[in-house]
């Protein structure tokens, strides 16, 4: 019942108050930790009775010992969790909003395409290329601020999987289904991936494009250098990130979900995939990009964003957002001014309180 008041107060503030948000909200169950403390505090008062009674009647106890103070005792266990209750509001930071604000949004587009063929499911990186890939890209989106985005997916064809878009978290969600079985037709289709990332942009716009082709480079289809000069002819920029090992590695054959040896051709000779890598440059080089080979230690994040950050950024919008303060400092105040009564009060008896006997 302590605690629920608490509560109480949290959903009716949050309710009463169009402009208040908590910034943890996360932290509310911080106040389901006080029926556990009203049972430690109730198993402490039953074992100091308990060890009470082996000397004596706990009442007749007390009346020898007139300096202990059971009243005391309870008003110091009230004044702590208030005080614990005023803390976890002010740990949870109640926040207003002050005013509406209005910033402005500099970016460039960025069209991935990202390889789900075969071969990218080689462990060379680990745990695989593929899911490395996806993964970088994720760390990807949470450095990007303004930029706008697109995912385009390749084997032996090319397919728009997210259109261009300012939702980071599409992105994510999109990332999450990537996998060889996306695409019917095996191969790699370098070519196509750009010329399909090309006709996604939207060229009214006066943003600054790039292509970012993520790959293991063994191109079997097209004639990827072409598509990378005519996307430099348009003014956007390709640049490649080459996933895995040039020695060579086999790929694991996955039987419903589970590996199941590894790929052969009609021989039988096991498959093994190696990293093109100077395909790879040659199609940087085409597009007016650059090169960036990947490695399980670094994927190529900081030197990606490092050139994506040095390509002049153009105002695509605006964004309005609300500005808060933090109001946590009432709560917090109130749980140190309790504290302080708590640590004041004894449980032993004043003078005053013994020569009258008020509460005991």
């Amino acid at each position: 019942m302590f605690w629920s008041a608490f509560l109480v107060i949290y959903f009716v503030l949050s309710k009463a108050l169009p402009g208040l948000r908590w910034e943890k909200p996360d932290l509310a169950w911080l106040f389901l930790t006080g029926p556990l403390m009203f049972v430690v505090f109730t198993i402490t008062s039953i074992n100091k009775n308990y060890r009470l009674r082996r000397f004596g009647d706990p009442v007749l106890l007390f009346s020898l010992l007139p300096n202990i103070s059971s009243v005391n005792a309870s008003i110091k266990y009230i004044l702590w969790r208030l005080a614990a209750g005023f803390l976890v509001m002010a740990l949870i930071n109640p926040q207003l909003g002050s005013k509406m604000s209005e910033a402005k949004v500099r970016g460039i587009d960025i069209m991935l395409a990202v390889d789900v063929s075969n071969s990218m499911m080689a462990e060379d990186l680990k745990p695989n290329r593929l899911t490395l890939a996806t993964r970088s890209i994720e760390k990807l989106l949470e450095k990007l601020h303004g930029d706008r985005i697109g995912i385009v997916v390749f084997a032996g064809q090319a397919f728009v999987q997210l259109p261009i878009t300012n939702d980071y978290s599409a992105g994510k969600l999109f990332l999450s289904s990537i996998s060889p079985n996306i695409v019917p037709v095996q191969g790699t289709a370098i070519g196509a991936a750009i010329d399909l990332s090309l006709e996604s942009f939207d060229f009214e716009t006066p943003a600054q494009k790039v292509i970012i082709v993520i790959t293991d480079g063994e191109n079997h289809e097209d004639d990827p250098l072409a598509s990378a000069k005519a996307a430099s002819d348009k003014g956007v920029k390709v640049y490649t990130i080459g996933m895995g090992s040039t020695d060579g590695t086999p790929i694991p054959n996955y039987d419903r979900g589970r590996k199941d040896g590894f790929l052969k051709d009609r021989e039988g000779t096991i498959v093994m995939s190696r990293l093109n890598e100077e395909m790879l440059e040659d199609i940087a080089d085409a597009g007016n990009g650059s090169y960036i080979r990947a490695s399980n230690a670094e994927v190529g994040l900081k030197p990606l964003l490092a050139e994506l950050n040095s390509i002049e950024k153009t105002e695509m919008g605006s964004v309005s957002y609300s500005e808060y303060e933090d109001r946590f400092q009432l709560f917090l105040a109130l749980a140190l001014a309790f504290l302080l009564l708590e640590f004041f009060i004894r449980e032993r008896k004043g003078k005053i309180a013994r020569e009258v006997n008020l509460f005991d």
